[in-house]
Parts: C-alpha cells; structure tokens; sequence
C-alpha cells in the first residue's frame, strides 16, 4: 500500500501469555501528549489510523500517536484459540503497551473493536487513560448474530454462508490482505459473551462518542454518550460503521476535543 510507506517501523511488546503486539510510534516533540489509537475489527494500526489521515492531522496539532495491532491484526500475533481472546486480555495488552513505552497517562482513540477495548480500559484504568473519544461503539454484544459455526465451516470448505452479518463481516476481512480469518473468527467467539459496554456503569474520564449517521447502532451510541457524566456525541454525517474513520468531519471534531486544555 503506497499510503503506507513512510510508516514507522514498528516495534514489539510481548503479552503477558507471550504474545507479540505490534506498535507504531510518530513520535512528537518531547513533551507531547500522547494519543494511544486502537483500530476497529479485520483493520490494523496503520490501515485505520495512518492510511486515513489520522496520524498527519493529530501530528500537526503537537500531538505524538501510538497505534497498535491489537492481537489477532496486522503484524502482531494471530492466536487460532478463542480463549487468547477476552476483554480483560485486550485492556491487558493495552496496559503492557503503555508500560513498555514507559507511558504513565495517555489519552485514547478507539474505532468499533477498538473503541469497546478503550471503553474498558478507562474503566480499568483510571489513572492511565486521561480522556478518549470512542467512535462507532454500541451497548451490548454486537457479536451475538455472528454465526460462528457457519463461519468455521465457510473457511474449512466453502461452505455458503446464509446469515448476511456474518457474509458481510468475513467478506470485509477477506478483501484487506494479511488478515487470517481463522484467527479472526477466534476473536469473535472469545470475546461474544464476555463484559460488554453498560450505560450503567461509565468511565468517569471525559469522553466524546462518534457514530456515523447511517450506522445502525447510532441510537445505542447515542444513549451511550448520555450515561456518561462527561460525555459529548457527535454524529457523523453520510457516513455508516464501515468509513466511518475516513470522515474529516470526525477526525477534525477528535483533534479538536483530544487537543483542548484540560479542566484540571
């Protein structure tokens, strides 16, 4: 991808159950505040952030980004067990990140898988996680119509696919090179049913939520933002789940709340 050739290398952490993460670091003047991003489900660090313009707009606004492929992505590890998949183990990878960059308090950005890890990371990590903006997260598990054994079967001997989530899903990953389906589809069923994102119990941190309005989880999203004690919405227009992350509109309105003076 010519987009992506002055990407920087990137440098890897190791899991806590041995994993290899994958991390990419722009950089930024000493000082810098430090936006930790977190790609969406089938994308990478460098396809969802740098690609899309993300990393050059935050880069001129005196910010340093530190993109990572979260496991089973781009060039980290791609475990085939579902049980290297959960929550608690992608906040946990994102802790590691952090540690092994020597990073004491960042500010988040996370899309669609990404932005569901990032809502727990600001659970689980108060002092860490400054503040994040969440684009394209619902309530509840969005997972759930996802038909795994379908899946398995589609990939082990091209078996048809009825169910039309679970077709767009693996045909969107089947088209982005580099990705392993299998690993893939271990994600799914490791983390379906696991803690999912509540109204009941926000992050505290100030938060800015962004749906596309033609996403049809905008309402969750949107009752999303309302629970949280400092939460704004914005919602994105012509846009749906899938390009969502190439919105300018998005991506200035982030900048613009990731850049603002803290009220401490």
């Amino acid at each position: 991808m010519p987009v992506l050739a002055d990407a920087p290398p990137p440098r890897i952490v190791m899991t806590s159950d041995g994993r290899r993460l994958a991390t990419y670091d722009t950089g930024g003047p000493d000082g810098a505040p430090v936006v930790v991003a977190l790609h969406g489900f089938a994308s990478s660090g460098l396809a969802n952030w740098m690609a899309t313009g993300w990393f050059r707009d935050l880069g001129r606004a005196g910010v340093r980004v530190l993109a990572l492929d979260q496991r089973g992505h781009g060039a980290s590890d791609h475990p085939h067990e579902p049980a290297a998949y959960s929550m608690p183990q992608l906040v946990d990878d994102l802790l590691r990140v952090l540690d092994d960059h020597l990073l004491d308090e960042v500010d988040l950005l996370g899309y669609s898988l990404g932005a569901r890890v990032g809502w727990h990371a600001a659970l689980e990590l108060p002092t860490r996680i400054r503040r994040a903006v969440l684009g394209g997260i619902p309530d509840g598990d969005p997972l759930t119509r996802f038909d795994v054994p379908g899946a398995r079967a589609h990939l082990a001997d091209g078996a048809p696919l009825g169910d039309r989530l679970t077709r767009t899903y693996l045909e969107m990953a089947a088209g982005i090179r580099g990705n392993d389906l299998e690993a893939l589809v271990s994600l799914v069923e490791g983390m379906r049913g696991g803690p999912q994102p509540d109204p009941a119990d926000p992050p505290r941190q100030p938060v800015l939520i962004a749906t596309g309005a033609e996403d049809r989880i905008l309402e969750q999203s949107r009752g999303l933002a309302a629970a949280l004690p400092a939460g704004r919405f914005l919602e994105i227009p012509g846009r749906d789940h899938f390009n969502a992350p190439t919105s300018r509109v998005f991506r200035d309105a982030a900048v613009a709340f990731l850049t603002e003076p803290s009220a401490d």
